[in-house]
């Protein structure tokens, strides 16, 4: 059964590299040849989407690309007017800092509002470090969770970890999380002595990188190890069996 959309112009959700690799080495070409057409676009950092689209395809010309910034400092009265170019019929593209648009992104404000609006959303393939991380970790893929990053007082992160790690353990669901890089070593000690000794931590760094490192062990294995995480994007899993 068909679905009518109200408006000619689509919202295409483009996916980025996860850090400085070569994009043909991890987005397919369908992704070059919509950028390639595009020339509204919506993203978080106007300076680093220019950026993107450039090495993805050199040869467009940076003057005719139109940008809408969605971040913090967004005022929530500008976002409704954000797809009027949808509405005028010209395809937009919503653009992640990293990976996918949508997932752990601010652009799922935008996606919603499309849909409210009537206008088509397209999702194209791309590198999603929480799915990547899933897949190298050897952990439940049918039933996982991802809860963003943790709290950063002391006493409610190790609250949080004990209430993931009794998750995992009673409905046999793998637990995902982040943290600002520049605080991955520190979260990492704190891994090491709040979770119990059996519970399994992935952890998987640097992503379609060179310098990629995924590797899961119990958090006994892990005390043995040194692992410098510092300021490298990071995917961490827990599962306790």
């Amino acid at each position: 059964m068909g679905q009518n959309f109200s408006f000619s112009g689509k919202l295409y959700l483009i996916p980025t590299t996860l850090g400085e690799s070569n994009p043909i080495d991890v987005l397919p070409l369908t992704v070059k040849k919509h950028v390639e057409r595009i020339d509204h676009y919506i993203a978080e950092n106007e300076k680093t989407a220019r950026r993107a689209i450039k090495k993805l395809v050199p040869q467009k010309k940076q003057q005719i690309l139109k940008f809408k910034t969605l971040n913090k400092f967004t005022e929530i009265t500008e976002i409704p007017n954000f797809l009027d170019a949808c509405k005028e019929g010209f395809d937009m593209g919503l653009i992640s800092e990293a990976g996918v648009p949508g997932v752990a992104d601010p652009g799922a404000e935008i996606v919603k509002l499309a849909h409210q609006n009537g206008i088509q959303v397209v999702p194209l393939v791309g590198p999603s470090s929480i799915l990547l991380a899933m897949m190298g970790s050897g952990m439940n893929g049918q039933s996982f969770s991802f809860n963003g990053y943790l709290p950063i007082d002391k006493k409610e992160k190790k609250q949080e970890l004990k209430n993931l790690e009794r998750i995992s353990s009673e409905k046999n669901m793998a637990q995902v999380f982040i943290e600002t890089p520049y605080r991955n070593n520190k979260l990492l000690e704190d891994l090491l002595q709040i979770l119990h000794p059996t519970t399994r931590l992935c952890i998987a760094c640097d992503l379609t990188l060179p310098t990629e490192f995924i590797l899961s062990l119990s958090i006994n294995e892990w005390k043995q190890k040194k692992v410098d995480l510092h300021k490298r994007p990071t995917i961490f899993v827990l599962q306790k069996d």
